[in-house]
C-alpha cells in the first residue's frame, strides 16, 4: 500500500490551515498567542477532513479494483490501508513537528541556560513519538468507525486529537502535557488493538510461538 500519497493529505491539510492562518491574521489584524488555541483546533479538524476524503478516496479505488478482478474482491485490505494511512500521517506530522527542534539542537546555546527546562529535547523526543503513534491508532479506529458508520468512534476520534493538541499548550509544564498524552497514547492502542480483531489470546499465542 503506497506510503507518500496518504502522507500528501496530510500535508494539504497543513497548506490549508496555513492558508487559513494568514487570511485571520490579515482580517483581524493581529497575531497574537490568543488566537493560537484556534488554529490549532483549525489544523485539527482540516487534518481529520483529510483522513476522511483519504478513506473515500481509498473505497472508490477499493471498488474499482474489485470490479477489475477476476473473482470480485479488491485486493486492498481495509485493516492494512488504514494503519498504512494513519502511520503516514503520523510519520509526516512527526518530521514537520521535530525538525526546527533539531535544527535548534545543532545550536549555538545551551537549553536551560537562562531558567528554561532542561528536558526540552527530550520531551519534545517523547511528544513527537506519541504524535505518530497516535496518528497510527487514530487512523485505525477512524477507517473502522468510517467502515461501520459509527458516529461515536469518529467523534473520540476527533475530540482525542483535539484534546491532544490542547495538552501542548500547558508547555513548559510537562508534568501536565507529556503525562496525559502519554496515558492517552496507551489507552488509544489498546482501543486500536481491539478495533483491528486484537486479542489478549493472540498476544499469548504470539509470544510463545504457537498456531492453530
Amino acid at each position: 500500500v503506497p506510503f507518500v500519497p496518504r502522507a500528501f493529505f496530510w500535508l494539504l491539510s497543513l497548506l490549508a490551515a496555513s492558508l487559513l492562518w494568514s487570511v485571520w491574521v490579515q482580517l483581524s489584524g493581529r497575531e497574537d498567542a490568543a488566537l493560537l488555541p484556534l488554529g490549532a483546533a483549525a489544523a485539527v479538524l482540516l487534518q481529520e477532513l483529510c483522513r476522511f476524503a483519504c478513506f473515500k478516496m481509498l473505497k472508490k479505488a477499493d471498488a474499482g479494483l474489485a470490479t477489475l478482478s477476476k473473482d470480485g474482491r479488491s485486493p486492498l485490505s481495509l485493516r492494512r490501508t488504514a494503519y498504512v494511512s494513519g502511520l503516514s500521517f503520523g510519520t509526516i506530522s512527526g518530521l514537520f513537528s521535530i525538525t526546527n527542534i533539531l535544527a535548534d539542537s545543532a545550536g549555538p546555546g545551551t537549553v536551560g541556560i537562562h531558567g528554561d527546562s532542561p528536558y526540552f529535547f527530550i520531551t519534545s523526543a517523547f511528544l513527537t513519538m506519541a504524535l505518530v503513534l497516535l496518528h497510527t491508532f487514530w487512523g485505525i479506529i477512524f477507517f473502522d468507525a468510517c467502515e461501520r458508520r459509527r458516529a461515536g468512534g469518529l467523534g473520540l476520534v476527533v475530540g482525542s486529537h483535539l484534546l491532544t493538541s490542547g495538552l501542548t499548550f500547558l508547555n513548559p509544564w510537562y508534568e501536565a502535557s507529556l503525562g496525559p498524552i502519554l496515558i492517552l497514547t496507551l489507552c488509544t492502542g489498546l482501543w486500536a488493538f481491539s478495533t483491528a480483531g486484537g486479542s489478549f489470546h493472540n498476544v499469548l499465542k504470539c509470544l510463545s510461538c504457537k498456531g492453530e
